[in-house]
């Protein structure tokens, strides 16, 4: 449990593949909270824990199937505000003495309407010209309403669309505020919060002040090495852990063999100009290329990946004077998308090379000060760090490098294409100013190769896709929109300069429901 000093919000996970969204809007109003399992979140948790609010999370189930998750009783006696959503709401009222029903008619899907029925102050700024657009995602349905609560809303096939006990400080919604499908969905999670009373002291100015005392207490007087990738969220870990500790740090770059091309001189040039942390340049390239060899699953990938870096760290970790800690720059999404945050009833999306894809054991104690964060709160903290805008503005580049961007089998000859590649689009977005625009770009290889006719022969050399996506924080994304002429020039760069790629394809799928990584 991490003992936070600002007021926190609980957020109470059912299943929802969007629950991490609720997070999102809360920390973008400057509140503090945490996603955490239902099964996980027991009496004794409540009380450590001390959270100021609670939001219950939408989900798969039903209220009245056999083992359907629920919330331990007492966090309706905490006497703090709740906010249900979707499968939360229904929760709500299957715990309080409501009643929830199954029935096709009653199911919505997507964009509905929402008409108001009485004011409430957390729909505050809401219904002023009339309906709501909101998103829907319901099966099931509140057919009858728990004791002390009223009806604020309602849509075509949800009576009970928004219910309220205002007494107790108990709201529902039977939609879901978190998508931008809701567009007035962040003006109620404010108005959750203010009626809260949280002070939004949630900072990352707040947050570097507590982040260099929690290093200082678990660290002591060890030696720590930093896993350093030259990404924005290895580099502001390095720095926050030189500001706590100093010369007690030494950085460890290591060359994968996978990285993009010219990336290792780059990186290692860019700290060495800025930041005076020593720093080890390690060309463990045919260690890793050699155990990749042959590999073709993706998380058989990121497995091998992840032991060979430590494998590394604990071979450096001796040099420097027997260090003890390792530090990594692992994310809030890292860690939801690794392991269903805690064990919890969503589905484990990939395993990150610094989360899953550890090994069980290792001889090495783990430093994650960023594990709290998203990219962009990470981002912020490195301006309040003062990291060059090279560093922060860098596009997220994956531990695993370029072996997620190689589906199927691993082989020097494709890596070899792929940078290439990859180095083109990269400078085909520099030359056209968009480098900022987009929050990830990169090239894959795909497993397959394709005919293809070049001067007046043929041709049978591999495809490749192009992704580019827009983000605030990695969680979800959008596909750029390239203009035609913009992929058909770069397309026809690429076949020209590449020698090994005849099939230029363009990726437009959003996350989710595809990942931002082709692995």
């Amino acid at each position: 449990m991490n003992q936070i000093a600002h007021d926190r919000l609980l957020i109470i996970d059912f299943g929802s593949q969007v629950t991490q969204l609720i997070a999102r809007r809360l920390r973008e109003l400057h509140v503090y909270c945490e996603i955490h399992p239902f099964n996980r979140v027991s009496d004794d948790f409540l009380r450590d824990f001390a959270p100021k609010a609670v939001i219950f999370s939408g989900g798969p189930a039903s209220v009245f199937a056999k083992d359907a998750p629920m919330p331990p009783p007492s966090v309706f006696e905490l006497g703090v505000p709740i906010l249900g959503i979707c499968y939360g709401q229904q929760v709500m009222m299957h715990c309080l003495g409501g009643k929830v029903e199954r029935g096709q008619a009653t199911a919505e899907f997507g964009r509905a309407y929402v008409t108001a029925k009485n004011s409430l102050p957390i729909l505050d700024g809401w219904f002023q010209d009339g309906p709501e657009q909101v998103w829907m995602s319901h099966g099931d349905h509140v057919s009858e309403i728990a004791p002390g609560f009223q009806v604020y809303g309602t849509s075509p096939n949800a009576p009970f669309a928004i219910t309220a006990d205002p007494t107790r400080h108990f709201y529902a919604v039977q939609f879901h505020p978190e998508v931008h499908h809701t567009p007035k969905g962040a003006k109620l999670y404010e108005s959750f919060v203010r009626l809260a009373g949280f002070k939004g002291d949630w900072t990352m100015g707040a947050y570097k002040d507590e982040a260099i005392r929690k290093i200082r207490d678990q660290v002591g007087t060890a030696r720590v090495i930093c896993g350093l990738s030259g990404g924005v969220d290895s580099s502001v870990a390095a720095v926050l852990l030189h500001e706590a500790i100093g010369e007690q740090l030494t950085c460890v770059f290591v060359n994968t063999g996978l990285l993009r091309q010219g990336e290792s001189d780059e990186v290692v040039g860019m700290f060495r100009d800025n930041f005076n942390i020593p720093l080890i340049h390690a060309d463990e390239s045919e260690l890793f290329l050699g155990q990749l060899e042959g590999q073709s699953d993706p998380e058989t990938k990121r497995k091998i990946i992840g032991k060979l870096f430590i494998d590394v760290f604990q071979k450096h970790a001796a040099e420097v004077g027997n260090a003890k800690f390792l530090a990594q720059g692992t994310l809030y999404p890292d860690v939801i998308e690794s392991v269903s945050f805690s064990g919890g009833p969503s589905v484990t999306i990939k395993s990150h090379h610094n989360v899953g894809g550890l090994p069980e054991k290792m001889g090495l104690q783990l430093v994650e000060p960023l594990r709290e964060l998203f990219k962009d709160e990470v981002r912020a903290l490195g301006r309040e760090l003062g990291l060059p805008p090279a560093f922060i503005g860098r596009h997220p580049f994956p531990g695993p490098g370029l072996a997620i961007r190689c589906p199927g089998e691993i082989t020097r000859e494709k890596l070899d294409i792929l940078r290439q590649a990859d180095a083109v689009f990269i400078d085909q977005i520099r030359k056209h100013g968009l480098y900022d625009e987009i929050w990830q770009a990169f090239v894959a290889i795909l497993p397959v190769r394709t005919v293809g006719v070049m001067g007046d022969g043929r041709t049978y050399d591999f495809a490749c896709a192009l992704r580019a996506v827009t983000s605030v924080d990695g969680m979800t994304a959008d596909y750029y929109p390239f203009s035609h002429e913009f992929l058909g020039e770069t397309a026809t760069r690429i076949i020209n300069e590449v020698k090994g790629i005849n099939r230029v394809t363009y990726d437009i799928t959003s996350k989710p429901p595809g990942t931002i990584e082709w692995e």
